[in-house]
């Protein structure tokens, strides 16, 4: 998705929205998803995407629980601060968590990701752990409900209160591209 954005940031507007798919009640220990190992494999033949020996070993220890509200929050942090990087920063996120094997839902993760990006590191810390976190992930979570986003991640083109869904994971940055040219066309009419 980094490429798709490099490829068009420039012509249109882009945010990333958290949709919240471990919340609640519902927090799961890596352990509880025995899927995982095989649907890296899928993900991997399909994008080209590497999971590093450091989330390999987050997977054999299965003890780190997933917590979307938390790693919501400390998107947002990052996000408040660079809105139109939102997507580098998205990326950097997800490399912590894939590659290095860095929870998404530490504080410290998050501030790592900040101090790379030029960002003020203990500015999002404070955001992530307070108030401003939980409301901000709360809101994406809403807006993802809104519109009608059950599968992460997924690429939607919005004009006014009409949108269009693109398809996501596999899909060659060229093919997305006419994919967004037909959406831009489509709502344009």
């Amino acid at each position: 998705l980094l490429a798709f954005w490099e490829a068009n940031c420039d012509r249109v507007a882009f945010d990333v929205v958290s949709g919240g798919l471990f919340t609640g009640a519902r927090r799961p220990t890596l352990a509880s998803l025995g899927f995982i190992r095989e649907a890296n494999v899928r993900v991997a033949q399909l994008t080209g995407v590497t999971f590093g020996p450091a989330f390999d070993a987050l997977l054999d220890d299965g003890r780190l629980a997933l917590d979307s509200e938390r790693a919501a929050a400390g998107f947002a942090a990052l996000r408040a601060q660079a809105p139109d990087r939102a997507v580098p920063l998205a990326a950097a996120l997800q490399r912590r968590f894939y590659v290095d094997g860095e929870s998404l839902s530490d504080p410290s993760t998050v501030a790592a990701v900040a101090r790379a990006h030029g960002l003020d590191a203990d500015r999002a810390v404070a955001f992530m752990t307070g108030d401003d976190g939980r409301r901000a992930a709360a809101e994406d979570f809403a807006f993802a409900r809104a519109l009608g986003v059950t599968a992460f991640p997924s690429l939607l083109v919005l004009a006014g209160d009409r949108g269009v869904q693109l398809p996501a994971v596999g899909t060659p940055v060229e093919a997305l591209g006419r994919h967004l040219d037909e959406a831009l066309g489509m709502l344009a009419a």
